[in-house]
């Protein structure tokens, strides 16, 4: 598999990473560990180095399944995980907590979790308005004196924020969302990593299952509560998405590749990103997730791609 060089850091990713949110269950409906520890161990297989999860992904279990399923492989894995979400009894998001003692909790928390001495890439999950970014990164900065991290990295932040945060330390990363359909960071964040080498860990390359096509050509709805009430999913904006969906297959067909490979690939032939961040429930859709870094789409299927999502912007801006 192809690898690239995350930011300044030394730490070489292979292009497609294995995303572990649902295998923390929760948002996304059961998760079948086994079968989640075998989709990690398959990757491996097939030349994925980078794993991603955070505490809150199953409020530990996550973690406890990534640990189990690089269990004597640690050589093998660039292990990223993340810290600053709160949650309540039931499970439920309950805030935001980055301050430096609730670092210093999870840090532990989830060394002894993924049983390791080490993590590879630590990040901020999400802002924290109630602590300064100066205290979040500074803390970071003495894990990774004490070698329990070796990598700075932070996730759904803006570039005024990544600016703050470069006056502490190197900052390797940032992992936001990106898509088609999803391409705010486009404007001022892709363009900022490029000028400052920082790599860019882009998760939701499949936007959360609706560029599998699933949800638009057959009559099969999300049941999760994650996705049930997508705003992509309703009125207008369903005929809409259908439409490009269908057009975007017909690039697929031509190719012979399954349409969440398209995705994929066209996120990693995107200047500036890293790794493209991919779920994967068990070991037959990571053996499809890792397929989709063995080709590449030509300038004419990237061109036409853009001309599609281009047409779709426009119908979608009529509907404002």
């Amino acid at each position: 598999m192809e690898t690239r060089e995350l930011g300044k850091s030394g730490i070489s990713l292979g292009v497609i990473g294995v995303g572990c949110w649902a295998m923390g269950g929760a948002f996304w409906g059961p998760a079948d560990d086994q079968a989640s520890v075998q989709a990690i161990q398959r990757s491996l297989d097939l030349g994925a180095n980078f794993v991603d999860t955070a505490p809150f992904y199953g409020i530990g279990r996550s973690e406890e399944v990534v640990g189990r399923a690089i269990k004597g492989r640690r050589e093998q894995v660039i292990l990223a995980t993340k810290f600053g979400l709160t949650w309540n009894e039931k499970g439920n998001l309950s805030g935001h907590d980055s301050s430096r003692k609730r670092i210093l909790q999870e840090i532990d928390d989830s060394l002894r979790r993924l049983d390791v001495d080490c993590i590879d890439l630590y990040q901020a999950h999400w802002p924290d308005e109630n602590t300064s970014i100066e205290e979040i990164i500074t803390t970071m900065v003495e894990l990774q004196q004490q070698g329990k991290i070796r990598a700075i990295g932070v996730s759904n932040y803006s570039v005024e924020q990544m600016k703050e945060s470069m006056k502490y330390c190197q900052l390797d990363s940032i992992q936001p969302p990106y898509n088609m359909f999803q391409r705010d960071i486009e404007q001022e964040i892709l363009p900022f990593c490029r000028e400052n080498n920082i790599g860019v860990v882009s998760y939701g390359p499949m936007y959360q299952g609706l560029l599998t096509g699933k949800f638009f050509l057959t009559d099969q709805r999300p049941s999760d509560p994650l996705r049930s009430q997508h705003h992509e999913l309703q009125g207008e904006k369903f005929d809409i998405n259908r439409d490009t969906i269908l057009k975007l297959k017909e690039i697929a067909d031509a190719r012979g590749k399954p349409l969440p490979q398209l995705a994929i690939n066209w996120v990693l032939a995107q200047p500036g990103i890293t790794v493209a961040i991919c779920g994967a429930r068990n070991s037959q859709q990571a053996e499809q997730n890792i397929a989709a870094a063995e080709w590449s789409l030509d300038k004419r299927e990237l061109d036409k791609i853009e001309e599609i999502l281009a047409e779709r912007t426009q119908r979608l801006s009529a509907l404002e």
